[in-house]
């Protein structure tokens, strides 16, 4: 193929001879494994559409979405933000959209990124295997599209966009964490729905019955309903909303499901990233050295990758936390190090591990790639290295005393504490409430009772919390009340929504 030149303008079977001279490389020198590969070439409009639908090629209609693209696209206009030179999609085949403002060194740099970096990532991480069905989910996207369409014209869309604000509201409730779901197949959903719909109800009416007889009325009180608390959320209102109609029953199942495609996401940011930047960084380098880029388009290389993983001062106006592109980058590239040329701190901090020093680093990366998650890797892999160059430190905020006290700093045990408390930072746990179904009156006013379970003594937003009353109780049906309870199970703050009105009692302070 022709060299590859910094600006150069390009064709189509410019990027299909790159493609495939990466694809070689990606087979031959490091193996690795990758669902089909499928390209796309979209317009900067058509790149801030996609970012407006989370990166879904297909996906049905929602006024946020609209809302997201509106808001982008002056941003855009006005310089305030760039877009990403691609998007990529967990699927088989794995789609990258590449956008045609790129230059021929950036669809390169794209295809490296994505098709081969993230592909890897999705195909062979334990909890993308696991937990999401690439083969199915464009199929269910076209069913879930096709069914909220018909819904719209059958019931309106006010109706329908009702019902989708509050799923959307509480879809990070709506994910089974410990039972893997089952295949995605948009026929046998489309087959099944009116089965379903049916079994629902029957269901329903046995437990939704006419009240008992007084004399069997006490012991069915000592039975709590549900037996265990739930904390799939939209899953509960599906089964078990005394008055829901079936066609929202459907409209929740779709935007479960759509969830539960992302939650593995939500827990390998730094992985994922950190695993698509290291491939990227490797095999445009080997392009290089075979003559494929010229030294201007490898500055032009160099100047993006930097722009990617570079980690702004917590005092920069554009600083937003730690970035995943540099810290997982970081990581992978401190294995290899570790892997080929350890020190002593190295094997001291990695003590009686396999790994360190044995000289295969991309067996090793491979390893970490497949069996790890942010919280995990973290705990596993972060060494003193690394966070001495991310100048990391450990901080205790409490909102009691108006000081931060430094906790942790780069010592031996302070690097133990900073390690552990990054790796507890992404612990999904941490960052979404534990908010479980707790009762419900099934004998009286049908009333539901939630608790939030709290995790360091950490409170709840309020409005979040009281948005999140309202939408549960608009799809219950009935009064909606939750409880905050420390780890001792007391209740340290009381929330209720009654009749639109919604209420909030705060009757235990923390010490």
């Amino acid at each position: 193929m022709k060299t590859i030149k910094s600006g150069q303008e390009w064709t189509f079977e410019d990027v299909e001879d790159v493609y495939l001279e990466l694809k070689k490389i990606a087979d031959e020198e490091y193996g690795l494994n990758y669902y089909p590969n499928q390209l796309e070439i979209i317009s900067s409009e058509q790149m801030l559409d996609a970012y407006s639908s989370v990166g879904l090629p297909i996906f049905y209609h929602h006024w946020t979405f609209g809302e997201q693209f509106v808001k982008e696209l002056e941003a855009y206009k006005r310089g305030r933000m760039g877009l990403a030179y691609e998007i990529v999609i967990n699927s088989s085949p794995c789609i990258a959209y590449l956008m045609e403002e790129n230059t021929m060194l950036m669809q390169a740099l794209v295809i490296a990124h994505a098709s081969f970096g993230h592909n890897h990532f999705f195909t062979n991480n334990f909890l993308f295997k696991e937990w999401t069905d690439a083969e199915g989910i464009i199929d269910y996207l076209r069913f879930a599209k096709k069914y909220i369409r018909q819904c719209e014209e059958k019931y309106g869309e006010d109706e329908v966009e009702a019902v989708l604000d509050a799923a959307h509201s509480l879809q990070i409730y709506g994910v089974d964490k410990y039972r893997r779901p089952p295949r995605i197949s948009a026929a046998k959903e489309e087959a099944l729905r009116k089965e379903r719909e049916d079994y629902i109800h029957s269901q329903l009416d046995v437990i939704w019955k006419t009240l008992p007889q007084k004399d069997s009325e006490d012991s069915e009180e000592k039975q709590r309903f549900p037996s265990e608390p739930q904390e799939n959320l939209l899953y509960f209102i599906e089964k078990n909303a005394p008055r829901l109609e079936g066609w929202k029953r459907e409209i929740l199942r779709i935007v479960r499901k759509i969830a539960q495609y992302f939650y593995p996401q939500r827990q390998t940011q730094v992985m994922n990233e950190g695993c698509a930047t290291f491939f990227h960084y490797k095999l445009i380098h080997d392009l290089y050295d075979r003559g494929i880029i010229d030294d201007g388009a490898m500055q032009e290389f160099y100047v993006s990758h930097t722009n990617v993983v570079v980690q702004r001062d917590f005092d920069d106006e554009y600083y937003n936390g730690i970035n995943p592109y540099a810290l997982g980058f970081a990581m992978y590239r401190d294995i290899e190090r570790v892997s080929m040329n350890p020190t002593e701190e190295d094997r001291e901090w990695f003590k009686n591990q396999e790994w360190v020093g044995n000289g295969d680093w991309l067996k090793n990366v491979k390893w970490a790639v497949e069996n790890f998650k942010d919280e995990s890797f973290i705990k596993q892999f972060l060494s003193p290295v690394v966070m001495r160059h991310f100048r990391m430190f450990a901080f205790r905020d409490d909102e009691q005393d108006p000081k931060l006290e430094i906790t942790a700093i780069h010592n031996k045990q302070g690097y133990i504490e900073i390690r552990d408390a990054l790796s507890k930072q992404y612990n999904i746990g941490y960052k979404t409430p534990d908010i479980q179904v707790y009762d419900v009156d099934k004998w009286g006013d049908r009333s539901m009772t939630l608790r939030h379970y709290m995790v360091n003594n950490i409170p709840l937003d309020r409005p979040s919390t009281l948005d999140t009353l309202r939408y549960m109780a608009f799809l219950w049906g009935y009064d909606v009340k939750l409880e905050s309870v420390d780890p001792n199970e007391e209740i340290r703050a009381s929330y209720e929504h009654v009749e639109s009105e919604t209420s909030l009692d705060i009757f235990l302070e923390d010490d």
